[in-house]
């Protein structure tokens, strides 16, 4: 009698508490910290019931076919980890497109190029190069790539794009782009073999692929687009952008860095040193750099020092080609002497401001292709997160320089 009354006793008590023991867990639920992995998947879980999730262990992607099968972000760490990528939460939450451009964020999304110029996609025929006649063509903005493939760790998209440019010309692409997750031993292998155990790591790389499926050849006087990569990432006060390049005589290889987008940069956000450049990342002021083919290195990296992230980004770069499509906007008289990568920080503009995010750009030669020709432009994401030291092997192996020189 006395087993089954104390019995009796610890069911009254579990069911007492049963309520007070769910709540605890609802809240730890909905206490997910903004700026962790979890909280961006389950935010883009409620407006995105088709996202694609890559994963192998504790790195983790996210892709979303409605933005053209855009990395949105990635982690190193799991679902608790840091999202690396740069979320415009208010925009989407909004359920509605902005005119121009939908800036959803993202940390590898797809365009074409040029932005400006007499053979740019983003101006109507005759229009003036100004803010009010820019306008991202939807089918790279707002319209969905097509999902045709994927597993643990690939997915595949398709979309078919017919585009006209400034110059009036018409192009009938189709474009194939397939994102990888890498393993990490391939991810050590691109880091110099140099990565120590402590760190925590996640690779991926969007294979972009563009076939021209129209009946007549692209060609220079008509105009020629260019595969284009941007990855929107997070900034803080402790934000760099580093970029090796190469050095060599200014008469051979012109001018090491464009540095004037937006205004001359000074040396507050614009350091170039032997063989490299620093470029302040922190979003407190609107400028762009870029740098031409002949200098670049095909690759670009920056450092985190509050979260203790270096990031590195690779691309293809074919050798011996060198006409890049220029983007600026005005008509020019050298439209194919463009870059072959970007970073960006965002700043506010009339008191206005997108959001608190950097980007790192890549771009692919300009595409002069016969019909049913392609072109590939491979553009690889590498977050590292860890101790300093382990960091910095890293950084000497591959660059030649001290993690403190990723201070800016």
């Amino acid at each position: 009698m006395k087993k089954e009354k104390y019995l009796l006793i610890l069911v009254l008590a579990f069911t007492m508490s049963a309520p007070s023991l769910l709540a605890q867990t609802s809240n730890k639920i909905s206490e997910i910290v903004k700026g962790t992995f979890q909280y961006d998947l389950n935010f883009l879980k409620k407006y995105h019931k088709d996202l694609v999730v890559l994963g192998d262990g504790d790195a983790k992607l996210i892709v979303v076919p409605q933005y053209q099968g855009r990395v949105m972000t990635s982690t190193a760490e799991g679902n608790q980890g840091l999202s690396f990528g740069w979320i415009n939460h208010d925009l989407i939450a909004s359920q509605k497109n902005t005119p121009h451009f939908s800036a959803y964020g993202g940390e590898d999304r797809f365009w074409l190029g040029p932005e400006g110029g007499q053979f740019s996609i983003y101006f109507k025929p005759n229009s003036t190069f100004v803010f009010d006649n820019w306008l991202v063509p939807p089918s790279i903005d707002v319209e969905s790539f097509d999902l045709i493939f994927q597993s643990k760790t690939n997915a595949h998209f398709k979309k078919n794009i017919h585009l006209t440019n400034y110059s009036g010309t018409n192009f009938d692409i189709e474009v194939n782009r397939k994102i990888k997750l890498l393993n990490r031993e391939a991810v050590n292998k691109f880091v110099g073999g140099w990565m120590g155990a402590s760190v925590k790591a996640i690779g991926f790389e969007s294979e972009n692929t563009v076939t021209n499926i129209g009946k007549s050849s692209w060609s220079k006087k008509s105009g020629l687009l260019s595969i284009w990569i941007l990855g929107m990432l997070q900034a803080n006060d402790q934000t760099t952008v580093f970029v090796p390049f190469k050095k060599g005589d200014s008469a051979v290889l012109g001018k090491i860095v464009t540095d004037d987008y937006f205004g001359k940069l000074n040396q507050t956000r614009l350091k170039v040193k032997d063989g490299y450049l620093l470029f302040k990342a922190d979003a407190k002021q609107r400028s762009k750099i870029g740098i031409s083919p002949l200098r670049s290195l095909a690759t670009v990296a920056s450092f985190d020092a509050q979260n203790k992230v270096l990031t590195i980004i690779q691309f293809t770069l074919p050798k011996g080609k060198t006409d890049y499509v220029n983007s600026l906007w005005e008509r020019q008289l050298n439209p194919f002497n463009g870059d072959a990568m970007n970073a960006y920080s965002d700043g506010p503009i009339n008191d206005k401001q997108m959001g608190k995010f950097y980007e790192l750009e890549s771009s692919s030669p300009a595409m002069s292709l016969a019909p049913a020709a392609s072109q590939t432009h491979i553009h690889r994401s590498i977050h590292l997160k860890g101790d300093t030291k382990e960091l910095e092997a890293i950084t000497q192996k591959l660059f030649g320089v001290s993690l403190k020189e990723l201070n800016f």
